[in-house]
């Protein structure tokens, strides 16, 4: 017949028992040292030379303050990031800047990359595909609110809203 484990135990620490041995498990003995307390004061104290180390934090959590400034300026800096687009008689070019002017992103028609899948590299279809590899760049910079006004009113046209549309299906959105 065989014993289970827990019968096996008992009949060990009955014969222990006998000889005159106790049989002590390691989580019933009381520990030698008592545990001293740590004082945790001091790690509540903030450091008065705080450093931030990620600028972008709060734009990140869309809670930035973006610039307004004043009423006339033109074109506005309302916005975090804004995408421009350029066309040029043979090419199709697009950034992302940002308020101050920086160009954070850019693409381009003219990429190798980029224009050996299109047909033509100054069309509608490409300004469509420029609009995926722009979502595309941005998502994976970090980028998730894009402004996307044109900055002379009369330059709003068919490839433009093509870029936006391309850009609204790569999930990256217009703040």
């Amino acid at each position: 017949m065989a014993l289970s484990s827990r019968s096996r135990l008992s009949l060990a620490a009955a014969g222990l028992r006998l000889h005159g041995v106790g049989l002590r498990f390691a989580s019933a003995t009381a520990s030698v040292k008592p545990e001293t307390e740590v004082d945790t004061s001091e790690n509540e104290i903030v450091a008065p030379d705080f450093t931030n180390r990620n600028p972008r934090n709060l734009e990140q959590l869309a809670l930035a303050r973006k610039e307004r400034g004043w009423k006339t300026t033109w074109p506005k800096r309302e916005f975090w990031h804004r995408l421009r687009l350029e066309r040029t008689q043979h090419y199709v070019e697009a950034f992302v800047e940002r308020s101050n002017g920086d160009v954070v992103l850019s693409a381009s028609t003219r990429e190798w990359a980029i224009k050996k899948h299109l047909y033509s590299p100054k069309g509608v279809a490409a300004c469509k595909n420029l609009g995926r590899v722009m979502a595309q760049r941005c998502l994976e910079a970090g980028i998730n609110f894009v402004n996307f006004k044109a900055v002379i009113p009369w330059e709003y046209r068919c490839d433009s809203a093509r870029i936006r549309k391309s850009y609204a299906g790569g999930w990256c959105r217009s703040a």
